[in-house]
């Protein structure tokens, strides 16, 4: 299976480049993985198709001020992005710029190790975490191509954002207001939480031709003993569960396949995966050739999921991190 196969052509201008005006005023997709039947709708109208007894389950992580900005001793300017520490690992960074084993920037970072692909350890006499939350600025996706604003530090932020550790937003819930979310709960839909700090493999393009041979990076999860019980709850009743986002997708699925409620969950999913938990999955549109393109594909099918996109592309739906909205089920 190769990584060519998953991709699509996304015109510049359908990605969305800034959040909008007022959160939740997005549009919805709603795809139904069956027979492929699209429904253009409003991310206001979620509810409309969610049922009483359905949990809907959330990704309750905090995005650390990851982005910070140093320099080096004569003051060339580096850029560094802070990435999720798991135990008693090395402190590891993404950087862009030349650095070299050795270096020392400023806040008292020195450069322990080159790993290669942008990735570097080091060490810093103030904990990485401290300084990003003091000095840093929000780790804004690259195909934005500008800087934050202080707009983006509510905006990339979901509005329930709790257990402080991502290294990125769980984009898919961006889009999600607590007007929403009290709206759903009038209804009798179930909302639960789990944690799964989002980190290094968000960032890494596959640099494999073929998909079975990527590795993904692990990332630490914890689900709740109360969301374990509305899960078997909903299975037994014949309710759905609801994933918001691949990242409660991917964590969902890892407990699934192997009973494990904490610690690091390093599953790849892609076309050809048995999903045992989700029945739908609430989502972003992704980027071409990527890791959570791939999740979409193999929990709708490559082929409605891209005839879904196709049709996104020709509404003018907006894309990608503060983009709209698709429903899978």
């Amino acid at each position: 299976m190769l990584v060519s196969d998953y991709t699509y052509e996304l015109p510049e201008e359908r990605i969305a480049k800034f959040p909008p005006k007022v959160r939740g005023t997005t549009r919805l997709c709603v795809l139904n993985r069956e027979n492929g039947e699209i429904i253009d709708s409003h991310y206001k109208n979620l509810d409309q198709f969610l049922n009483e007894g359905d949990v809907l389950i959330l990704n309750d992580t905090r995005v650390m001020q990851s982005r910070l900005f140093c320099t080096l001793p004569d003051g060339r300017e580096r850029e560094l992005v802070v990435l999720e520490k798991h135990g008693d690992e090395p402190q590891r960074v993404m950087y862009r710029g030349k650095l070299h084993e050795g270096d020392v920037l400023s806040y008292g970072i020195t450069i322990t190790k080159i790993l290669g692909n942008g990735i570097a350890e080091v060490e810093s006499e103030t904990p990485l975490a401290e300084l990003a939350e003091k000095y840093g600025t929000v780790p804004l996706p690259p195909y934005l191509h500008r800087d934050a604003t202080e707009e983006d530090k509510k905006r990339y932020q979901t509005v329930w954002a709790k257990n402080m550790g991502s290294a990125a937003a769980p984009t898919a819930s961006l889009n999600m207001t607590e007007e929403l979310l009290e709206k759903l709960q009038k209804k009798g839909i179930i909302i639960k939480y789990l944690t799964l700090h989002v980190g290094l493999g968000t960032f890494l393009p596959i640099r494999t031709d073929k998909i079975e041979e990527h590795k993904m990076h692990s990332e630490w999860f914890n689900i709740p003993e109360d969301t374990i019980t509305a899960i078997k709850g909903a299975k037994t009743s014949g309710r759905r569960v609801i994933a918001l986002g691949t990242t409660v997708a991917r964590t969902l699925e890892y407990y699934g396949k192997t009973g494990k409620t904490c610690g690091e969950d390093d599953i790849f999913i892609y076309p050809g995966f048995k999903f045992t938990i989700i029945d739908a999955l609430l989502t972003n549109y992704h980027a071409p050739k990527s890791t959570v393109l791939m999740l979409a594909a193999a929990f709708a099918g490559w082929e409605h999921l891209r005839n879904a996109y196709k049709h996104s592309i020709e509404e003018k739906y907006n894309f990608l991190s503060y983009g709209d909205s698709m429903l899978i089920c």
